[in-house]
């Protein structure tokens, strides 16, 4: 059974930070793809940022030089570091694993960026 459980979310005054874990079991890890995904209230699913399972990353213009994505295959594990959090970036956040047709979403984690 595979599953990836989201960690790390909160509640953050604007400027902030927060880090957020995924940790995957079922699937063998290094072979996928990560993402982090998120949901505002009342708007589409976005991609926030990738990871290959080759290190290469890429990232939404909102979040570039605040965010970071990194991988530990030895844990199987993928974070989501954000800094200089701002009130737009409130929203669920979503782990993702692809590989081929093979797609597994975590159940969520809720940020929160509020004064």
């Amino acid at each position: 059974q595979v599953r990836l459980v989201e960690s790390g979310g909160g509640l953050v005054q604007p400027g902030g930070s927060l880090r957020l874990s995924c940790a995957a079991s079922g699937i063998f890890f290094r072979m996928y793809a990560m993402a982090w995904y998120r949901q505002a209230p009342g708007k589409q699913r976005e991609l926030v940022t990738s990871v290959t399972t080759g290190g290469n990353t890429n990232y939404a213009d909102s979040v570039k030089g605040r965010f970071t994505i990194s991988r530990d295959n030895a844990k199987n594990t993928v974070y989501l570091q954000m800094n200089s959090l701002k009130p737009e970036d409130t929203a669920v956040y979503f782990c993702n694993a692809r590989k081929s047709l093979q797609d597994y979403w975590g159940q969520g984690t809720q940020v929160t960026v509020s004064s």
